[in-house]
């Protein structure tokens, strides 16, 4: 139960980024219009929402699992994200991006263990 909710937790967060990248994607110079209008964007606002969700569900883990243990699994997200941006934003990944995908995956693994 308590690594489902650690799953939910990753999938929250990696689903906020990608509103984000979103949300900023059509920008094309930083200024006071652009930021206001990034604020009031719905993916913005969607991705925020979403960062609150996590950060709620965040708490309950940590009341559920050491530290030592909980956030490690939280570098998940870097994979899941480098996924998504392959996916979605067919961003270019490297082979030693994805050896360090790789990695990652290892030693999460090992920490589960």
């Amino acid at each position: 139960m308590i690594y489902g909710l650690v799953l939910l937790n990753i999938c929250v967060l990696v689903t906020g980024q990608i509103l984000w990248k979103i949300a900023v994607s059509s920008i094309q110079e930083w200024n006071m219009q652009s930021a206001l209008s990034l604020v009031i964007s719905p993916f913005f606002i969607g991705g925020a929402f979403l960062y609150v969700l996590a950060t709620g569900l965040w708490l309950v883990i940590l009341s559920k699992l050491p530290l030592s243990v909980a956030y490690p699994f939280q570098s998940i997200s870097y994979v899941f994200g480098a996924v998504a941006a392959y996916f979605i934003f067919k961003e270019t990944i490297s082979i030693q991006q994805w050896i360090g995908i790789a990695v990652i995956i290892f030693g999460v693994y090992l920490i589960a263990k």
